[in-house]
């Protein structure tokens, strides 16, 4: 069976139609009128293998706050549909991400308890018209929905671009190895025979 959802969210503020396909090429098509949170989806699918279809209109004439946050729960909402039982999974996953002058560490647990953690401050509050701010608020919005622990270090870094650049493509490594099919095993990944 392919590890697939679909995610239609329609609000007074957003109208999201997300499409994934867990087991994919790295293939993105994103419309979300935020060129820079269309450029960290880019990265996410190609690093994840994800295949990604994103088109979300929003408000952004207010600011990129609800369009970025309910992209991130649309995205945690697809990632856990596809999982299903989650049996067969490696269900954890980790990556140490360098990017120029950044170092960040995520770590992922996809155990069906969501828990956010964050130590990744930003050196600019913006990335040209982007809040940096919102790279975390997307973060928790797709770590709750996602069901999974999801703690993210950036241990340096100067430029916000390349912070948060490493946090997508950390995340999408880190995400890629804990989806991943255990070929040892097709087991819940838990000794209480459930996630």
């Amino acid at each position: 069976m392919p590890r697939s959802a679909e995610i239609i969210r329609t609000t007074r503020e957003t109208k999201i139609a997300l499409r994934l396909t867990i087991d994919g090429q790295g293939h993105a098509q994103t419309a979300t009128g935020i060129g820079f949170l269309d450029h960290m989806l880019d990265l996410f699918a190609r690093h994840a293998l994800v295949d990604l279809a994103v088109s979300c209109t929003g408000d952004l004439h207010v600011d990129g706050h609800h369009t970025t946050e309910d992209v991130g729960i649309c995205l945690g909402q697809a990632i856990d549909q596809a999982l299903g039982d989650r049996a067969g999974i490696r269900r954890y996953g980790h990556a140490i991400l360098p990017m120029d002058e950044t170092l960040v560490t995520v770590a992922v647990d996809l155990g069906g308890r969501p828990y956010w953690v964050w130590n990744a401050p930003m050196p600019a509050e913006k990335i040209g018209s982007f809040d940096s701010e919102l790279v975390a608020d997307f973060w928790q919005a797709a770590a709750g929905q996602a069901r999974m622990n999801l703690h993210v270090i950036s241990h340096y870094g100067r430029n916000a671009h390349h912070v948060s650049e490493a946090i997508f493509k950390g995340a999408a490594r880190a995400l890629r190895d804990a989806m991943e099919r255990d070929p040892r095993t097709n087991e819940i990944p838990s000794t209480k025979g459930t996630l």
